[in-house]
């Protein structure tokens, strides 16, 4: 997008952030603000409405995750390059991001620099790193990674837990037997679990969780 002016939308539940952020863009040559945003549901009607050629996503979003409105905004428009700004540097939130499509992955408090490069690198198709998470990433895009990244990072150990024995085809009686809950604990887990996968019904999370290899007896 050499010569173009690069059209960005900024998504963060903490206002300061995100206004500095905002400011950030609007006063660096060649960017524009076109869109805000503080919740995982106005992030997508920021992108369906403005079509931005980058959104700068937080993975902490209230309810549901950025890794979640990542999925669902990459797959509603592919052409929107996502690079996450957080203060998450844990690796399986970096692979977890990665793997929803997102092309860049920045700590919070990196310098303004950093910031406007990695949005030009972004909105050009290319995939730009912080270097406190490079190594990791570089390792996981090659395989070393493997199996030992816990799958959906935006769930608790509880409710990956209850999602490994629903993927495994138990009741939430059985289920509750076994971790000696309440069946209305279990519930209440697996309603978590539906919102912040974003799936309709208990067989679409069976579905979600057996591919990322949960439900294994």
């Amino acid at each position: 997008m050499t010569g173009e002016t690069i059209r960005v939308a900024v998504v963060d539940d903490h206002p300061v952030f995100r206004l500095g952020m905002s400011a950030l863009l609007a006063s660096t040559a060649g960017l524009e603000v076109v869109g805000e945003a503080a919740d995982a549901d106005a992030a997508l009607r920021v992108a369906d409405q403005h079509l931005p050629d980058v959104i700068i996503m937080d993975l902490h979003l209230g309810g549901r995750s950025g890794v979640a409105a990542t999925r669902e905004i990459v797959a509603r428009h592919p052409g929107i390059g996502v690079l996450v700004v957080t203060m998450l540097d844990d690796d399986d939130w970096v692979f977890a991001a990665l793997r929803a499509g997102a092309r860049g992955y920045l700590l919070k408090g990196a310098a303004p620099a950093e910031v406007e490069r990695a949005v030009r690198a972004v909105a050009n198709g290319e995939v730009l790193l912080g270097p406190v998470i490079a190594s990791r990433a570089v390792s996981y895009l090659s395989g070393a990674r493997g199996a030992g990244a816990a799958p959906f990072p935006e769930l608790t150990d509880r409710e990956r837990e209850v999602l490994d024995l629903v993927a495994q085809g138990l009741s939430n009686v059985v289920i509750a037997r076994r971790l000696t809950l309440s069946p209305k604990t279990v519930r209440n887990h697996l309603s978590n679990v539906l919102t912040k996968l974003q799936v309709a019904d208990r067989a679409q999370a069976i579905v979600r969780a057996r591919e990322a290899g949960l439900g294994q007896p």
